[in-house]
């Protein structure tokens, strides 16, 4: 697809959802902590803020909040433990289940030191292609560590910073008719990743419009495109 149909595409979609913004995720603490307790990060549930309303003891967890704690973690191995944890409690609300038993996975894996800050260095040096290669763990795929390179990612707005493609990003671009291996020329992950995120900038950029609120609109929409 030429660039300048998948922009007016995308113009259309920010004409119609412009006022939209993302939301806080509800989580609950209570059902994490089992899975967290062993691994001494059940402090970590007390990010964000109370839910109001029912059931009682939710809480409430946005991007500002894993920027915060981002910015506490710095390169202390503990702190980015934690960071990852909320990046998966964030990813995962109260609806992704199976959030649960891949973070345990995750926390479970020797490797999860290492691959955590070796990919926190890589994205903040802007080798999102070596991020995406480097990062194998038990129980986390795309969807989630592309998560956490976003929430690591502390350069400046003007660099192209890291985005999330998850499944549903995925759904909302190949109904657009974009295609992440036609664009990159390329069916190597890594490699898709990057252009995908280079992409997003520039429509971004002519668009108007910030790329991690254009990433999360295409999250939101969850293929359904159409303007009918």
């Amino acid at each position: 697809m030429a660039r300048g149909s998948m922009v007016e595409q995308l113009q259309r979609l920010v004409v119609r959802y412009g006022e939209c913004v993302q939301k806080p995720v509800r989580f609950r603490p209570g059902t994490w902590h089992p899975r967290l307790a062993s691994h001494g990060a059940v402090h970590v549930l007390d990010i964000g803020v109370e839910s109001p309303g029912k059931p009682a003891g939710d809480r409430l967890i946005e991007r500002g909040d894993l920027a915060r704690l981002r910015d506490l973690a710095g390169d202390d191995p503990d702190g980015l433990r934690d960071l990852f944890v909320a990046v998966m409690v964030w990813g995962s609300g109260t609806t992704n289940g199976r959030g649960l038993r891949y973070t345990e996975a995750a926390l479970s894996d020797p490797r999860l030191p290492r691959v955590l800050r070796t990919t926190r260095h890589a994205i903040r040096s802007g080798d999102l292609s070596g991020a995406y290669r480097q990062f194998v763990l038990s129980g986390v795929g795309r969807s989630f560590f592309t998560k956490w390179f976003a929430a690591v990612d502390d350069r400046e707005a003007t660099c192209e910073r890291a985005l999330i493609l998850d499944d549903r990003v995925f759904r909302s671009l190949n109904a657009l008719g974009w295609s992440s291996w036609k664009a990159a020329g390329t069916r190597h992950w890594p490699t898709r990743y990057t252009t995908y995120v280079s992409a997003m900038h520039v429509w971004a950029s002519e668009l108007g419009v910030t790329p991690d609120w254009l990433e999360w609109l295409l999250f939101h929409l969850n293929g359904h495109v159409s303007e009918t």
